[in-house]
């Protein structure tokens, strides 16, 4: 199954790759390896998520944000691989999560991250991971979400 069947069987669709907000490329390649800057939980270009976890949102509420900043990853991989069908597996994810003062749930947040990739790639998107809490984020997005795909050349 292509990964375009397996996104339309899970309901997903894939954004057009959102352009940065600040100094910085969207993504960079070398070699068989994309880093994709951070991603925030955009849709339509207005945030979905914003304020502290633990405070201002539910884990569950923090999750659905991640799910949103990975799909936006993905479509920058999308753009710099020319299409996810050239994805040979999700390397590694860092998860950023805008936490309250005491909140230390951050791998169950990152979890609607992690998720979603497995559920797009199965083996090939289970990967290393970073969940950290963080004071503040850009645009006091609740997560962002970086990411290291290997790609086919």
């Amino acid at each position: 199954m292509s990964i375009a069947d397996r996104l339309t069987e899970l309901g997903i669709t894939i954004p057009e790759a959102p352009k940065p907000v600040a100094a910085y490329l969207p993504f960079v390649v070398a070699g068989d390896l994309v880093f994709v800057s951070g991603q925030l939980p955009m849709r339509n270009g207005e945030m979905t998520a914003t304020g502290k976890v633990g405070r201002d949102l539910s884990i569950e509420q923090a999750g659905d944000a991640a799910r949103t900043a990975v799909i936006n990853a993905l479509a920058q991989v999308q753009a710099a691989a020319n299409g996810l069908d050239n994805v040979a597996r999700i390397v590694r994810i860092g998860v950023f999560v805008n936490s309250a003062d005491g909140f230390t749930d951050q791998a169950k947040v990152a979890n609607g991250a992690s998720t979603v990739l497995a559920d797009i790639f199965g083996e090939a998107g289970k990967h290393a991971r970073a969940a950290v809490g963080v004071n503040e984020l850009p645009l006091n997005a609740a997560v962002e979400v970086e990411m290291i795909a290997q790609i086919r050349r």
